[in-house]
């Protein structure tokens, strides 16, 4: 079956970055990472969700963690160099990110936030982050994705 690229997609491409798409069975509500990952046939440990935050300096910040993991939002705080951070609302996730929930890739946002991955990405050969919409995930090796998100590695979950 063919995939229907997305942006996401096109600006892997475009970097000259290698990538395997991979498609899921979904409604119109979102699915869960974990729920991803067993779909996928993938460790939930290699399936990354992106979570966006706001901190006490008003700054928007991006955080993408295993699917069975949970932030901790005092270490993401440190990593960001804020006093503390805190999820935006689910309503405000389009209006910062320009993606719809569930389907929040940290590759091609609307601006560039200061982006931040578990260290633990490191592990794999190759992760996987959502394709830009509800569906879609792209495969890519752990340190493409930091640099297309001019990110860096940090110790983030519980």
């Amino acid at each position: 079956m063919a995939e229907e690229k997305t942006n996401v997609m096109r600006m892997l491409e475009q970097a000259g970055v290698a990538y395997t798409p991979h498609g899921y069975p979904h409604g119109k509500e979102p699915v869960d990472g974990v729920t991803v990952a067993g779909i996928l046939g993938r460790d939930p440990q290699q399936v990354f969700k992106t979570l966006v935050t706001r901190g006490a300096s008003g700054g928007y910040c991006v955080f993408v963690i295993p699917a069975d993991a949970t932030l901790d939002l005092k270490k993401a705080a440190r990593a960001a160099g804020e006093k503390n951070v805190e999820m935006i609302h689910v309503t405000d996730i389009n209006k910062v990110t320009g993606y719809i929930r569930g389907g929040c890739s940290p590759i091609g946002m609307k601006k560039p936030y200061p982006t931040f991955v578990e260290e633990s990405a490191q592990l794999w050969d190759t992760v996987l982050v959502s394709a830009g919409r509800i569906g879609a995930q792209v495969e890519l090796c752990a340190d493409d994705l930091l640099l297309l998100c001019g990110g860096q590695y940090a110790d983030l979950t519980v």
